[in-house]
């Protein structure tokens, strides 16, 4: 080892003592900082990774590193030094690892240089470090490759030209091998193949963060075979001085012929092992987590996969295949047996075609590609199938990808977040197949029902005969549940009255009334408990007053129970009519993506709450945009409530108009503004304006001497609070992952300490220290009088709480009054009408009981958050034409929230891990310019500071040689 350390040695101070290794050092930093800031406009970009400073070395290595290695050999051999080194007491091997080091070294000292650029990227946003080691680790092997491919061309010509073309030759070809020209042309399977072989797909794969076996091999075996055929090379040229010797040759053919096929063989031999590997990524982005683990842990079925790739596709749809099979493959190894994958070509079966279309629904796609004489339509499959039992589901391209705008012509497309795509719709059909097959197939507990009614006697009508067909119905459930079910009904007005006091202590049960004419008091309430749960379950009273509405409340509620059951969410919407308003912006249905995002993980029903009882299978409460909610409407929201449930409201105290190309706000009132103070939360009548916040395109007005001209232009907008890390609770799987989040237009929130003392309160999302709030109605920016934010700065600075969780035992401010839902009988005996109408009949042969729970159990749950507008398909848009990417932080939120709340909370640890989900915290230009110009400053203090050592260490050197000579001059 230290004869090639002293090759080393010896070969670097050649490179460092000429200008060769400063030209080095410099054109590799100048080309990167240009790509990095110019070609990928980092800025622009506004991702807080270090891709686009290595999406380009594939192809700057191929020229540098011949460029440094041209010379190595062939120099040697032009100026006659070739036979003095072969001469020397040093192998050739050594020789030629000596040089082979040197010359790594020199790149590893360019590389170097370039820290400061993810340390600035660190400093801008939430940079993952393990792409960032992955890439560094794969520019050194990459480099590594092409240094033995310079060495060995350099070995056998002694014209430094002609080696720096055939290096530059043999690398562009080992790179095109896998690059989607070559690999669009052949089709999908010899596509994989090809990006088996070439430098750039492999390239690629440790650059995610990913480190393979198969990868880390694969340009080791290029560095060993290469290394090889130079030594092999250069002994060729010992035997022209010293002789022939033919079973010398033969022996050295051999040995190489051997070396090189081994090598080459034993990535074959690799292939298959795609266990070995470690993801750097953090939270294990390519790696199958415990929640994917317990949902396949779940299956009782064959799980089958199965992926429908066409041969011919897309270009940059291509290379995402191979990473789709690798995950796919180790969900089959997860299920041990119970996953079942499988790859297929439609387009090469008639039969899976007519297959996947009938039964399934999935279609080829037209996609648009160009090649380099002419743009032609390729009709292609992109489309996993998930099946279990009898339910399935599918995902297309759409589903699959996320794509990154940097330019017209320009696309980075990436798999989204493959694990959780594939875990939720597994998920989904798990908990589809069972919903629909034994309704205590799921619990490991039994389950009591208890029933507060009163005698059939003291029922009014049509309640004993009701009694009688929940008696009939439980018995049958009962019978039906091998054990797994019991039941007990009750009368509270029995006896001494200690079980009426008792759950009006644990529930807030009082007693029911039919209409207020007629005050004689019932009870008619149900409850379901659970051993492994410690808080049971009230079943609100159905709809209908049937046997087929009990057994409707309480096969809900018994799915409530179940972990492997599909959840109903309850969601109120407004429903405004459609408007243009204007800069391309419309509103209709303006939660479209929310409502279609839900469906994909819950059985949703859409209510107006009108009716004054929310739908009674629902297991969560979601109210988007409250505006005038009336007294039933508000009384179904807290009856839902205080029996155990949890209300998720999406509010503002503020409805902002973009008509008529502007922008402008009116105050709107919610209707829930006095239920909330009840309950401890007060959303404030102002918005929050945020000095950290989103771009927006604004419509601004230049007066040009009188003559005013109207113009949009993206500037920064207060009212867009742009939340980071340091605004999002960590201590909540709501926003713990979610890094970031825009909120548009919010109000803010204050709570009511003494109220909720006795709660847990968790603080969810603020705003930025330097927030300000603001009442006026005036949204639009006067910069000409405000400066750049464009509105004047409030004097209530600080940060404001925007949205909030509180969990724990509420009080109804209907307590002691009567239901709302009887006012409409009163007023229909007050009203004088000689005819009645059908709706009239109706009521009275649907007659209601209601009463008021007035307390809730301790896990009823509310949510609020002080925007609305944030979850509008408009807003949505705006924050993707921000970030040039698909922009779902809104989505994820409310996601979470409901996830959280059901305690279903296995993909939360999933969810928001999309490529493009980590954003750079917003800067001003000035800022974008100050830290551009201190990577330059610190990519030329970096080039002297390697010249300074070199000239110090040189300067040493030379000194140990005088003292040398000087001490041997003396001694003689």
């Amino acid at each position: 080892m230290s004869e090639i350390l002293r090759v080393a040695r010896r070969e670097l101070a050649a490179f460092f003592g000429s200008p060769v290794a400063y030209l080095f050092i410099g054109t590799f930093l100048a080309v990167s900082l240009f790509v990095f800031f110019w070609v990928d406009a980092f800025f622009a970009r506004n991702i807080a990774d270090v891709r686009p400073l290595f999406e380009w070395m594939p192809i700057l290595l191929i020229f540098l590193c011949a460029a440094l290695t041209m010379r190595l050999w062939s120099e040697e051999r032009r100026a006659g030094t070739l036979e003095t080194l072969l001469t020397l007491p040093v192998t050739t091997p050594r020789l030629v690892l000596g040089k082979f080091l040197a010359a790594l070294g020199l790149v590893s000292v360019s590389l170097a240089l370039t820290l400061p650029l993810p340390l600035t990227v660190a400093l801008l946003g939430p940079l993952d470090w393990g792409p960032v080691l992955g890439a560094y680790l794969a520019t050194l092997l990459l480099a590594a490759a092409y240094l033995s491919i310079g060495l060995f061309v350099s070995s056998r010509t002694d014209n430094p030209i002609v080696a720096l073309i055939g290096a530059t030759l043999v690398s562009a070809f080992l790179y095109l091998i896998g690059s989607p020209a070559l690999t669009a042309l052949v089709g999908h399977g010899g596509g994989e193949l090809l990006r088996l072989i070439g430098s750039g797909a492999r390239f690629e794969s440790i650059t995610r963060g990913v480190l393979d076996l198969r990868d880390l091999y694969y340009y080791l075996s290029l560095v060993g075979v290469f290394l090889t055929l130079t030594v092999y090379s250069l002994e060729r040229l010992r035997w022209a001085e010293h002789g022939a010797n033919p079973r010398h040759h033969r022996r050295w053919i051999l040995i190489t012929a051997l070396t090189v096929a081994n090598l080459a063989a034993a990535n074959l031999w690799l292939h298959p092992v795609s266990a070995i590997r470690a993801d750097l990524t953090e939270g294990r982005l390519y790696s199958l987590s415990e929640a994917t683990r317990t949902y396949l842990d779940q299956l009782q079925e064959p799980l089958l996969i199965r992926g429908y790739f066409s041969a011919q596709t897309h270009p940059l749809l291509a290379p995402l295949v191979p990473q789709l099979r690798d995950l796919l493959k180790e969900l089959e190894i997860a299920g041990q047996g119970r996953v079942r994958v499988e790859f297929v070509d439609p387009q090469q079966s008639p039969e899976l075609e007519r297959e996947a279309g009938e039964q399934y629904g999935i279609r080829p796609v037209a996609f648009q590609t160009e090649t380099k004489y002419q743009a032609s339509v390729v009709n292609s499959y992109f489309d996993l199938l998930v099946k279990y039992g009898d339910q399935f589901e599918t995902l297309g391209f759409q589903d699959l990808i996320e794509v990154k705008v940097r330019s017209e012509s320009d696309l980075d497309v990436r798999l989204r977040n493959p694990e959780y795509d594939l875990t939720r719709t597994i998920k989904k059909v798990l908990y589809g197949y069972r919903g629909g097959g034994d309704l205590f197939a799921s619990h490991s507990s039994p389950l009591h029902f208890q029933g507060f009614i009163s005698d059939a006697a003291a029922l009014p009508e049509p309640l004993p005969a009701l009694r009688r067909e929940l008696e009939a119905l439980l018995g049958e459930l009962a019978a039906t549940s091998a054990g797994r079910f019991s039941f007990e009904i009750a009368d509270p007005a029995a006896g001494d009255g200690s079980l009426a006091k008792s759950i009006q202590e644990q529930f807030g049960f009082e007693p029911l009334l039919t209409s207020l004419l007629d005050p004689t008091p019932f009870y008619f309430y149900m409850v379901l408990q659970s051993d492994d749960r410690a808080t049971p379950i009230p079943i609100p009273p159905p709809e209908s007053l049937d046997r087929a509405g009990l057994s409707r409340a309480i096969e809900a509620a018994i799915k409530r129970f179940a972990p492997g059951m599909l959840r109903t969410l309850a969601l109120y919407t407004p429903s405004p009519a459609p408007q243009d308003f204007g800069m391309g912006m419309s509103a209709g249905n303006e939660y479209g993506l929310l409502q279609e995002s839900l469906r994909e993980n819950f059985s949703l029903r859409e209510t107006d709450l009108t009716s004054g009882q929310v739908p009674e299978d629902t297991d969560l409460l979601l109210v988007i945009g409250p505006e005038d909610l009336d007294e039933k409407q508000q009384f179904a929201i807290d009856q839902f409530l205080m029996q155990g449930g949890t209300a998720i409201l999406a509010a503002s105290s503020f409805h902002v108009d973009l008509t008529g190309g502007s922008i402008a706000a009116r105050r709107a009132a919610t209707g829930l503004d006095d239920w909330l103070a009840h309950q401890g939360l007060h959303l404030e009548p102002t918005l929050v304006l945020d000095p950290q916040n989103t771009p927006f395109p604004i419509p601004v007005q230049r007066d040009l001497g009188g003559f005013v001209v109207q113009e949009i232009q993206t500037l920064d907008y207060p009212y867009f609070p742009d939340v980071r890390a340091d605004g999002l609770a960590e201590t909540s799987g709501i926003t713990s992952n979610l890094g970031q989040i825009t909120l548009n237009w919010s109000s803010p929130i204050r709570v009511d300490a003494d109220r909720n003392a006795e709660r847990q309160v968790i603080e969810l999302i603020q705003s930025s220290a330097g927030a300000w709030t603001s009442d006026s109605d005036d949204m639009q920016p006067d910069f000409e009088q405000h400066g750049p934010l464009g509105f004047a700065r409030g004097d209530d600075q600080g940060r404001k709480l925007l949205a909030v969780a509180v969990e724990g035992r509420f009080q109804s401010p209907f307590a002691g009054r009567p239901s709302p839902l009887l006012a409409r009988e009163e007023d229909g005996a007050a009203a004088d009408s000689s005819i009645p109408d059908e709706s009239e009949e109706t009521e009275k042969s649907q007659p209601v009981f209601s009463g008021v729970v007035e307390s809730s159990p301790p896990s009823a749950r509310l949510i609020l958050i002080g925007s609305s507008s944030f979850l509008t398909d408009t807003a949505i848009s705006l924050a993707g034409e921000a970030t040039q990417s698909r922009y779902l932080k809104p989505i994820e939120l409310i996601q979470n929230a409901v996830d959280w709340s059901l305690e279903d909370r296995g993909l939360l640890t999933l969810r928001g891990r999309g490529q493009f989900s980590r954003l750079l915290e917003p800067i001003g230009q000035q800022r974008r310019l100050f830290w551009e110009s201190l990577n330059y400053l610190l990519a030329l203090g970096g080039l002297a500071l390697v010249f300074w050592l070199y000239r110090r260490l040189r300067a040493r050197r030379e000194q140990g040689y005088a003292a040398i000579l000087s001490n041997g001059g003396t001694s003689s």
